[in-house]
């Protein structure tokens, strides 16, 4: 009688370790949420779900984890390499393709200008269509303000750069790679009109030295020094330039366009997936559901727009701040842009239209002869 229950606890304590199933979560989970708000999320999980353990794995590239984070930038190689676990199954997803990732939070490119050196120059409000644009480029450039009017950072090395810095022109006038579902195409008198656009500012010089050299990041310093007047970013950096330039030097506004088309934007996000060769499929859904459940939360620690763009409804951040406020009525008014996040031969597609176009600012060759020169080598990859 005393032995017995020494058995029964033994075995009991037995049969929960058996049960207890350890996940593994990719560490890029704490580089966009951050510890405190990571760790929150693993404990409320954890005490959900006491039979789930979660750790952060080691690797990081992502192969030993059950859960993955990711960035646009990687989710065609993760696709390609075949490391997603199809979604479809959990979530009834209907678009005629697979998802292979929940998208928890988004953030969308914008004009970010700044306030004190147009000022300077005689304008009081940002540029609204791309004329005013070159002219202020213009003006800011050959004036005595040491500063470029725009600029362009398309280092190879900087996976957001095509979509932010030229994509996003593409898009925000109406313009699309996707007409078919099976391959990219540019055959588009607007998207050469876009091309043509950034010619100009490149052959008058009115964009920062070193175009193919530069990062986002190291524009993104560039623009908080003074150095650059207009540039485009994403909405991501507002808490940044707030730190460095406070909130009156600088705004955030649309990115003009011709007037061609519908104002779409670009958005940009971070995404969960569950490693194909994971064998505890049912519970890594479980921690996607509970984090699709946490989007609010999500969303107003990293000041975002939550990853689903339906049935959205705003955090108090967004009603609250002036600058949050703006972007999120730009939001609610424009389209979304079908980009190549996801999209199978992505980084092939945007390696090649990032080496014509470096061809097409060096040489004597037209917009025309790069778009067909790009859409030919786009076609011999299917």
């Amino acid at each position: 009688m005393i032995i017995t229950p020494i058995i029964v606890n033994l075995f009991i304590k037995i049969e929960s370790a058996v049960k207890q199933v350890n996940l593994l979560v990719s560490p890029q989970m704490e580089e966009y949420f951050g510890k405190s708000l990571m760790e929150t999320l693993l404990l409320e999980f954890e005490e959900r779900n006491p039979g789930i353990k979660l750790k952060i794995a080691n690797n990081i590239m992502n192969s030993e984890a059950d859960i993955l984070f990711f960035e646009d930038d990687s989710f065609s190689a993760l696709v390609s390499a075949g490391l997603l676990k199809e979604l479809s199954p959990f979530t009834n997803y209907d678009s005629g393709a697979p998802q292979m990732a929940v998208p928890l939070v988004s953030f969308m490119d914008m004009l970010f200008y700044n306030i004190d050196i147009l000022s300077e120059v005689g304008f009081g409000s940002p540029p609204k269509t791309r004329d005013e644009f070159t002219s202020y480029a213009r003006t800011v450039s050959r004036s005595e303000i040491d500063s470029a009017g725009a600029a362009l950072s398309l280092n190879s090395k900087d996976r957001h750069a095509l979509s932010r810095d030229v994509f996003s022109w593409i898009w925000a006038n109406g313009g699309s790679f996707w007409q078919n579902d099976d391959k990219p195409s540019l055959n588009s008198r607007v998207i050469v009109n876009d091309l043509n656009f950034l010619s100009v500012l490149n052959r008058e010089g009115l964009l920062a030295d070193d175009i193919f050299e530069t990062t986002g990041e190291q524009r993104m310093d560039q623009f908080a020094q003074g150095r650059v007047a207009l540039m485009i970013a994403s909405t991501r950096i507002i808490p940044y330039l707030r730190h460095r330039m406070g909130d009156s030097s600088f705004g955030v506004t649309t990115i003009p366009d011709s007037g061609a088309g519908r104002y779409t934007i670009n958005l940009s996000a971070i995404y969960a997936g569950i490693n194909s060769n994971t064998v505890y499929i049912e519970e890594a859904w479980s921690f996607l559901e509970f984090l699709t459940e946490n989007s609010a939360l999500i969303c107003a620690e990293l000041k975002a727009i939550p990853g689903l763009v339906s049935n959205i409804i705003p955090g108090d951040y967004v009603t609250n701040d002036p600058f949050y406020s703006k972007a999120w009525d730009i939001f609610e008014s424009a389209l979304i842009a079908e980009n190549f996040s996801g999209k199978p031969g992505a980084q092939q597609y945007e390696a090649i239209f990032l080496e014509e176009l470096q061809i097409f600012f060096a040489a004597n060759r037209t917009a025309q002869q790069t778009v067909n020169a790009i859409q030919q080598r786009w076609d011999d990859i299917n």
